[in-house]
């Protein structure tokens, strides 16, 4: 009888585990095959705008590494708000990522009286992709009309002539808008501000003269820059840029002490995401910026590429949040 007992018990914890595997092999499976389709990127803003010129960096790379497509989708709107939504409500299941930038996870918590997504609690920082100093550009045509040659001509212009300049951003709360809205705080100056739904079709307005100035991203800026289209007065970060060393910086050449306002852009998945899928993103983000090919390229850009730890974005992220939030009350900008 104990015999026939424990035979009989076996039978049914062996039936059992064997059920419980059969439940559960499909997320095993699922998880260590990943990805089996494509993966897509989300970059909040226009294509042509760095946003999407590191998106577009990076997507190749990572499709070679993992073969499947990683597929860049453009969802402008809301300073960045309406895409970095979209991936906070997405599954947590890696296929899909978000691009994102020092306005959607470190300004617009600040900035925005009411954010439709948590910059920390709904995402999964991934990795920092690149750091990036902003730069002061006017219309090449408009400066010289006007006879500004550089950031003190511009703002004794500004101060005699006050909003009859205009200020072209990628939208409202990004890092170019809050740049410039930090540089009328500190100098006393008036622009009539520009909203665009991202770096690429503001920067048209600004070459076909319809915006007067824009502190972009120095990526999206360079070949209008090169091109003659456009006249650089300054970048915005705390060191000249080795992409332009001439360029003197805004504290420099403005007499603005402490002024500072850079952008950076990361990846970021939907909170819940595998950190076994996270950390292979990461590790194959990093490989890619450290190969030479991308870092030279990115780096003639101006932008300066990084790989870091997802626990190193994280608190990167978190520092920004709280490093923005006195400077957009300093500033007086607010988005309803």
């Amino acid at each position: 009888m104990a015999s026939g007992f424990t035979q009989s018990r076996r039978t049914v914890v062996a039936r059992c585990v064997a059920s419980v595997f059969v439940l559960l092999a499909p997320t095993v499976f699922a998880q260590s095959a990943w990805p089996s389709k494509p993966v897509k990127i989300v970059v909040p803003f226009a294509p042509g705008g760095t946003t999407d010129i590191l998106a577009r960096a990076v997507a190749p790379e990572l499709s070679r590494a993992f073969g499947q497509p990683f597929i860049v989708d453009n969802r402008a709107g809301g300073g960045g708000n309406v895409g970095a939504d979209i991936v906070a409500k997405s599954p947590g299941d890696g296929y899909t990522l978000l691009m994102g930038t020092v306005g959607t996870h470190g300004i617009n918590k600040s900035l925005y009286s009411k954010l439709p997504y948590d910059p920390q609690k709904d995402f999964a920082p991934i990795t920092l992709v690149a750091g990036v100093p902003n730069v002061m550009v006017m219309n090449a045509e408009r400066a010289k009309s006007l006879g500004i040659n550089n950031v003190l001509d511009f703002i004794k212009y500004a101060k005699a002539h006050p909003g009859q300049l205009n200020m072209a951003s990628s939208g409202n709360g990004t890092s170019i808008h809050l740049a410039g809205e930090l540089f009328k705080s500190m100098t006393g100056t008036f622009m009539t501000h520009i909203p665009y739904g991202g770096s690429g079709p503001a920067m048209m307005g600004m070459v076909s003269g319809s915006v007067d100035v824009m502190f972009d991203n120095l990526p999206s800026a360079m070949p209008q820059i090169k091109g003659g289209k456009l006249k650089a007065f300054a970048v915005t970060s705390a060191q000249r840029s080795t992409a332009m060393p001439d360029l003197p910086t805004i504290e420099e050449a403005g007499k603005l002490k402490g002024f500072e306002a850079s952008s950076w852009f990361g990846l970021l998945a939907p909170a819940g995401t595998p950190a076994d899928i996270v950390l292979r993103i990461q590790q194959e983000t990093a490989k890619a910026l450290n190969s030479p090919a991308i870092k030279e390229k990115l780096l003639a850009q101006g932008a300066i590429p990084s790989g870091n730890t997802p626990q190193e974005f994280t608190r990167l992220i978190d520092s920004e949040i709280k490093k923005w939030a006195p400077v957009v009350k300093a500033s007086g900008a607010k988005v309803d």
